[in-house]
């Protein structure tokens, strides 16, 4: 996959809503769902897409909010908007996190220097940081489609 390619594609998600991410329920992609949208006066429509990270051999997930917001966001009321709201710390509950400061590919490491040699193909590094977790993946190619409102990605059958 073309770098300028790789890295237009994340920054078309910078500032948008994190809405679930993981690895599918298949086990070997890891997708990121961004609910997209733009100032109502431009007419565009709010749209749910799906980055999929395809061949991601490593996925690493921590959190990017400090301590101290740790400490006072224990209460399980937090968990649910309407029950959190007025309550000090962070509220889990609004089910989304900003994807700011955004997505960046990171330069060519090790672990991306060694999937690719043993595998045959590209192997790229991407950190996306959102208002509370902290992502990087190692993986070959993404791919960015629109999925219908409801998705729900995790559900087996």
């Amino acid at each position: 996959m073309d770098i300028a390619v790789l890295e237009q594609m994340l920054d078309e998600s910078f500032d948008h809503a994190v809405v679930n991410h993981g690895y599918t329920n298949y086990m070997r992609d890891y997708e990121v769902i961004v609910h997209a949208t733009a100032d109502p006066r431009s007419g565009i429509e709010p749209s749910y897409l799906r980055y999929l990270f395809r061949y991601c051999v490593e996925a690493r997930c921590g959190t990017s909010l400090p301590a101290e917001t740790w400490r006072v966001s224990l209460d399980d009321r937090l968990i649910d908007y309407e029950t959190g709201v007025d309550l000090e710390g962070y509220v889990w509950g609004v089910k989304w996190h900003c994807l700011h400061p955004g997505a960046t590919v990171l330069p060519e490491s090790e672990a991306t220097r060694r999937w690719s040699e043993a595998l045959g193909i590209d192997f790229h590094e991407v950190r996306i940081e959102t208002n509370a977790h902290d992502i990087t993946l190692v993986f070959s190619d993404l791919q960015v489609t629109e999925v219908p409102v409801g998705y729900a990605p995790f559900v087996t059958d």
